[in-house]
């Protein structure tokens, strides 16, 4: 076959007050867990969350990256789900206030209270994944969620049968919306007749309402599902599975969740930027910036579903693989406007 897309493509390519129970001692239903009363000078790390530690992806990763701080590097930990910007801030200055050494901020919604609170407290370094806000003791992680998006795209615009993708997420924030642009991106470059249905939830943990927004999808025809939902994307793939169409697992690997529907999970290696930063909190190396970290820096990846592998044609892989490897090199550029895109500042351009 000599001019397939596939080988086209590859020449050319907290309650609002946080007590010092809650972060010393923890508390029931995911609110709080800590390792117990920290000593002085002791490396002590403190995790805020949108949403619940049991979603098996976005909160889950970053817990599990906790306990991997503690485990590794001997931290003494705190975790808090919050749900309000007020909340936000409050712990943040209660975190400082205790003397932790580091506090992360798990979503790109924690920026402003980030912004505001470090100042006050220099002793504490402030994190902010899938942030972009800097000061002397503040950092924001820039996952480049985008990369290993772009390659699903190009595994589902070889899989759809319809030529309809669906895109669903709980809210509209800066980072989902690049994210969602790549694959798209990815999935034209492979199939230039797909079209695409974007649906945001209002929020990240309602397994109804993603289930709902998914059956909907579905009934316009989509029969490949990229979700980045959280707890809410457990209901898009029960989605999936009921009307045997294709899903994409995101942030971890959610092959296993329904193996049977999910072609593959855009992972990000949340334990293993949390060690990077510990380690340079804790060192004594640390310095305010933005730290970009995606495929190049094997933190970002796609990971196709050995179960259904068989299914995606060799072409797709093989198209795939190779952005991969121009990604690792640095050299791929179809997405750098993406990149400065999760900027909120910035607005994404369209795909072509």
């Amino acid at each position: 076959m000599k001019n397939t897309p596939f080988r086209a493509f590859a020449h050319t390519f907290a309650a609002t007050a946080l007590s010092l129970a809650a972060a010393c001692g923890g508390t029931d239903g995911g609110a709080a867990a800590d390792s117990g009363a920290a000593a002085e000078g002791a490396f002590k790390v403190a995790l805020l969350t949108p949403g619940p530690i049991s979603d098996k992806s976005w909160n889950g990763g970053a817990y599990d990256g906790l306990t991997l701080l503690r485990d590794s590097l001997g931290a003494q930990i705190s975790h808090i789900q919050t749900k309000t910007p007020a909340e936000f801030e409050e712990n943040f200055r209660q975190y400082g206030a205790q003397g932790y050494t580091m506090v992360v901020g798990h979503g790109f919604e924690f920026q402003d209270a980030a912004s505001r609170v470090a100042p006050a407290f220099p002793k504490t370094t402030y994190i902010v994944t899938s942030g972009r806000v800097t000061a002397p003791n503040l950092a924001g992680i820039a996952f480049l969620f985008e990369e290993a998006s772009y390659q699903a795209g190009m595994i589902a615009g070889a899989m759809t049968k319809t030529n309809k993708l669906g895109l669903i997420a709980g809210t509209e924030l800066p980072p989902v919306k690049a994210s969602f642009e790549a694959f798209t991106r990815g999935a034209k470059a492979v199939n230039p007749k797909v079209d695409v249905i974007t649906s945001y939830i209002g929020n990240w943990d309602d397994v109804s309402a993603g289930k709902e927004q998914a059956l909907a999808q579905i009934n316009r025809g989509v029969d490949v599902l990229f979700q980045n939902a959280d707890a809410a994307g457990l209901g898009i793939f029960q989605a999936a599975k009921e009307k045997h169409v294709y899903a994409f697992g995101t942030n971890a690997n959610q092959n296993d969740v329904a193996p049977e529907v999910i072609l593959g999970s855009v992972v990000i290696d949340l334990p293993k930027a949390f060690m990077r930063i510990g380690r340079e909190i804790q060192g004594g190396t640390f310095t305010g910036r933005v730290i970009s970290l995606g495929v190049k820096d094997e933190v970002v990846r796609l990971v196709l579903n050995p179960a259904l592998q068989a299914k995606i044609p060799a072409a797709a892989i093989a198209a795939s693989d190779s952005v991969g490897a121009l990604l690792r090199a640095g050299t791929f550029t179809a997405l750098k406007d993406l990149t400065v895109s999760a900027d909120s500042a910035t607005p994404v351009a369209p795909a072509k």
